[in-house]
């Protein structure tokens, strides 16, 4: 298995350093993520990009972080369940929820379990979803876009969950705290 190098300002290729300054700046620190998506410029752009675009969605603070957190459950992606549970508490979602999503289990708020289901069916149907599956969804007071912002969300987790899977991201010191293994 090849070694894919975690990257900091002084090794990045330079393509990619302008991408590790904006981070730096955002975060007070370049999450090992990035480091690591820094060997492929276009990916940490693309990554970043995506990011910032998901932001823009309709989906709230709250429900952004449910969608990025059940696509890295989904994923089994231990780094970013993690750094997506450190996240969501800064953006003050309820440790509840986060729990909830750690663990499998269903949110008590009717609404915000409907977007983890539809969510998880997104993912498991490989975006094959029924009518009958968007039903539970659009009752729970979500639009048909909301569903295609969910879209947004599952291609930026998708490119970091996958990145971490074939590098072996390392958890970063800030992240492990909530340090997070799949099920078996």
């Amino acid at each position: 298995m090849p070694t894919f190098p975690v990257h900091s300002l002084d090794t990045a290729p330079d393509a990619a350093k302008p991408l590790l300054e904006m981070t730096q700046q955002a975060f007070g620190f370049v999450p090992n993520l990035i480091g690591v998506m820094a060997s492929s410029p276009p990916l940490a752009e693309a990554y970043l990009t995506i990011s910032g675009i998901f932001d823009k969605t309709g989906l709230t603070p709250t429900e952004r972080q449910i969608v990025l957190l059940t696509v890295s459950h989904f994923h089994s992606c231990g780094y970013c369940v993690a750094a997506h549970s450190v996240i969501a508490g800064m953006q003050d979602v309820s440790a509840d929820i986060v729990e909830a999503i750690r663990n499998n289990q269903p949110i008590a708020d009717n609404k915000l379990e409907a977007l983890r289901q539809f969510t998880y069916l997104l993912l498991d149907k490989r975006g094959w979803v029924t009518e009958d599956d968007m039903k539970p969804f659009l009752a729970a007071g979500y639009q048909p876009s909301h569903a295609m912002d969910i879209l947004v969300g599952i291609a930026q987790k998708t490119l970091s969950n996958f990145t971490n899977h074939i590098a072996h991201t390392p958890l970063d010191d800030a992240f492990a705290a909530q340090s997070w293994k799949p099920e078996a």
